[in-house]
């Protein structure tokens, strides 16, 4: 097994939204057996410092890149995913600060990609994590994204009592919550100078870039044996209609004109690679979501007509 793989680890910090995760957080970094990383954040925002004033106390050695201003996730890490290029790192570690690691999880996830060089992603089985209690549940987070049908994307096991079977479940890359990515495999798929397409402030942007690492024909893969505990803000317990309908109350307006309007993106970049069974089930999604959003949710018809305007300018396959 090769042990030199060097890793860069990146995290973004936002305000108190992240800051009480961070001792956690860092404590369990901290902690992993796998030593050959670095570990960069990002800072897009930090009024009072207490970000700041987490990382100093976790006496880890970390670069702080942003200056406070908001880039959102995309921008955030593809200035990241540069400075680990730059340094010749092998494997960047995408992961959000509200998760707490075992301390093998990163050993796991190297150990995988060093064995198999068709891997371009790999991803831990994340369980829930009741923060407020500090209680690391038994109930699936994500096992990885999954695509199904006319381009929907949605987190493998979630909301559901853990399962080893839930490996086996065909997924296209991981979360944006956490992943280990080949950086050879992202130099591939890259647009422009960027990995994640930065049209995608935050939100369904992991799916994009997934979904452009299959079509490079890159595979991916769950380490089951790599285990995490996050708390998700946003969740979608289920992967019908249904499920993503009651997910929406759970949601505020912003995330969910970002989730709308990245959908839209994602239809337009790639609809002229589905076949005619995947348009029709586009179609179709297309019409209950125009017909939702004339009933309960009116401002995300400006937001149709604003993607409309703009998205001449937006790459598209095919």
């Amino acid at each position: 097994m090769n042990r030199e793989s060097r890793v860069f680890v990146g995290f973004i910090i936002f305000g108190r939204e992240t800051a009480k995760y961070l001792p956690s957080f860092l404590g369990s970094l901290k902690r992993q057996v796998y030593r050959n990383f670095k570990i960069i954040a990002f800072n897009n925002g930090d009024e009072d410092g207490s970000n700041s004033r987490h990382i100093k106390e976790s006496g880890l050695d970390i670069f702080v890149m942003g200056d406070g201003g908001n880039k959102g996730f995309s921008a955030a890490y593809n200035m990241m995913i540069r400075e680990a290029v730059e340094q010749k790192a092998d494997y960047f570690w995408i992961s959000n600060p509200d998760i707490v690691y075992n301390e093998d999880v990163l050993d796991e996830l190297v150990s995988r990609l060093d064995r198999d060089t068709e891997l371009g992603s790999v991803c831990p089985k994340l369980l829930k994590w009741d923060f407020d209690s500090d209680s690391r549940t038994e109930t699936v987070d994500t096992y990885g994204i999954e695509m199904r049908k006319g381009l929907r994307f949605f987190d493998v096991g979630q909301g559901q009592p853990d399962r080893f079977d839930f490996r086996y479940h065909g997924i296209i890359g991981p979360s944006g919550a956490s992943g280990l990515y080949r950086l050879a495999a992202l130099e591939k798929i890259k647009e422009d100078d960027g990995y994640f397409d930065e049209s995608f402030f935050m939100y369904k942007e992991d799916c994009d870039l997934d979904y452009r690492l299959m079509l490079a024909e890159w595979e991916t893969a769950v380490v089951p044996e790599a285990v995490g505990w996050h708390d998700r803000t946003a969740k979608t317990a289920g992967c019908g209609d249904w499920a993503a309908l009651k997910a929406r109350y759970g949601k505020g307006r912003q995330v969910r004109i970002w989730s709308f309007k990245n959908q839209q993106i994602i239809f337009w970049k790639y609809w002229k690679l589905q076949d005619a069974a995947a348009k029709i089930a586009i179609i179709i999604y297309q019409s209950k979501v125009l017909a939702y959003a004339v009933l309960f949710e009116r401002f995300l018809l400006k937001e149709l007509i604003s993607f409309w305007r703009e998205k001449g300018g937006l790459k598209r396959y095919g």
